[in-house]
């Protein structure tokens, strides 16, 4: 897994949605592509950029393809992120006593 695949793979809001979407139940690429004003073909480039980043996890049922998300994947940006997120807190706490000590 690269976070820079990862990050590339979500810089585009269509497969931002179409991860979210997944995210809450398995799609076939059918169901994923109906909503959008896109060719099926482009479509799938999504999916296949998607899978490469190995966010979704594509399979087989008897003549349709489901999508789900593969959630382990985000683990890696979690970890990357929470370095970020404890410095922003840690700023807030020192903000927040700073306008405190000025009352």
């Amino acid at each position: 897994m690269s976070l820079d695949s990862i990050f590339s793979s979500l810089a585009d809001p269509t497969r931002r949605d179409i991860l979210r979407r997944v995210s809450s139940q398995e799609l076939s690429v059918g169901e994923i592509a109906q909503p959008y004003d896109l060719t099926f073909a482009a479509v799938s480039k999504h999916l296949k950029v998607l899978e490469k980043a190995k966010l979704i996890i594509k399979k087989r049922r008897g003549k349709e393809q489901m999508v789900s998300i593969a959630p382990q994947a985000l683990k890696g940006v979690d970890d990357y992120l929470e370095f970020y997120r404890q410095l922003w807190e840690s700023r807030f706490d020192s903000l927040e006593n700073y306008l405190r000590k000025g009352e």
